[in-house]
């Protein structure tokens, strides 16, 4: 479990107790269910790691988004609900070359503007090889904490832990043209377990993912 779910359950396990002392169980039972879902909510599961020259998915959630941007490259949007693992990993080993924070809108996260325009920390990570990919941990309309553990300068391992966004978000990360790209909207990945990426040659967009845009909205609901 993530450090801050201990002291959420431990904060709302002890008031639900005062006050079952104080009036009766009823009046106790919602901050006792309170503390349980922020054990469950702040779950943080050793996963397997694939090797090879791969990227793997920095975050829980269903890809609603696989499409071409400016500068040749694919985006690949990841949107977390409630129910998802909130905690982000490293797509690929490098040195982290840049972080920015970006203040913005708190939107609601299945919708395409929010990777734009919501409050967001840009991560730019940098292979020995010198390729890079920038993933992106977006605010939603109901998380509006991002946490984010590394800095510039260190070295962090693909899989590896490096922060998190609280309560609902979505992820994006951008890969340049030596990428091949193996997911398409719908399909649900789990962070350092999913591959989201191969290194390849020029990568050209299938005409289908090429109009990916789908309902990003519907994929979201599901």
């Amino acid at each position: 479990m993530v450090r801050d779910g201990i002291y959420y359950a431990v904060a709302f396990t002890a008031a639900g107790a005062f006050v079952w002392w104080l009036t009766n169980p009823w009046l106790a039972a919602p901050l006792f269910f309170v503390g349980a879902f922020c054990a469950w909510f702040f779950r943080d599961p050793e996963r397997l790691l694939p090797v090879g020259p791969v990227a793997l998915s920095p975050a829980d959630g269903r890809v609603v988004a696989v499409v071409a941007e400016g500068d040749r490259q694919t985006r690949i949007s990841i949107f977390l609900n409630i129910f998802d693992v909130h905690v982000n990993r490293a797509p690929i080993s490098g040195i982290i070359t840049d972080v920015t924070y970006q203040k913005g809108r708190f939107l609601v996260a299945s919708r395409a503007i929010a990777s734009a325009e919501n409050e967001q920390n840009i991560v730019t990570i940098r292979a020995e090889d010198g390729t890079k990919v920038v993933f992106k941990q977006i605010a939603g309309l109901i998380a509006r904490r991002i946490i984010f553990d590394k800095k510039v300068g260190d070295f962090v391992q693909a899989g590896e832990r490096v922060g998190m966004i609280k309560f609902g978000s979505r992820v994006d990360v951008l890969f340049g043209p030596e990428w091949r790209v193996e997911v398409s909207p719908g399909m649900r990945v789990a962070a350092g377990t999913s591959v989201l990426a191969r290194r390849a040659g020029e990568v050209v967009l299938a005409e289908p993912l090429a109009a990916a845009l789908v309902e990003e909205a519907a994929l979201c609901r599901t």
